[in-house]
């Protein structure tokens, strides 16, 4: 049960960020991530190596978060209108899912966006406005405004519909 210390060359979700130090498993370090060239054994020439990992991670992480900022104001500025059927009742038939409001953010946009950015608890089923937020980095969270509408159903007035069957029924009669 010993571990051992590695110095991470890649991000690992659960474990660490690129440049991290951290204690895993030594099986874990010499199977896996060494041989896969996600870690560094902790040596002084490693250690200096980690200094210009953490510059390179520190540039990144900065255009990524200014990037991010730039997509959360282009995406708050956005209204996007979603159109669910409804029975005679007004229960609408059927949700608007995070997939449904990903994809068409995807093609409003034209940009790449993973599947789990849009953060919906649940499916949407009221219609009306709504704000659903969108993880676009770990520190950034942009609030695209969606709206529900129901179509307006003609409805004929129920009486003038029964008269007007009665007289259909009348004259195929006679």
């Amino acid at each position: 049960m010993a571990n051992a210390e590695i110095i991470l060359t890649a991000s690992i979700p659960n474990l660490g960020a690129e440049a991290d130090i951290v204690k895993v498993r030594r099986g874990y370090a010499r199977n896996f991530l060494i041989p896969q060239g996600k870690a560094l054994e902790v040596t002084p020439t490693a250690l200096r190596k980690i200094n210009h990992l953490r510059a390179i991670r520190a540039e990144r992480e900065a255009r990524e978060v200014t990037a991010a900022e730039e997509l959360a104001s282009k995406i708050g500025k956005l209204n996007l209108s979603f159109t669910l059927e409804t029975g005679e009742t007004g229960k609408a038939f059927g949700s608007v899912t995070s997939k449904d409001i990903h994809d068409r953010l995807v093609k409003e946009l034209g940009i790449d966006l993973p599947k789990h950015a849009v953060d919906l608890d649940r499916s949407i089923k009221e219609s009306g406005d709504h704000e659903v937020p969108v993880k676009l980095h770990p520190d950034v969270t942009g609030k695209l405004r969606i709206s529900i509408v129901t179509p307006k159903v003609e409805t004929e007035d129920a009486e003038g519909a029964e008269e007007g069957a009665k007289a259909r029924k009348r004259t195929a009669k006679s």
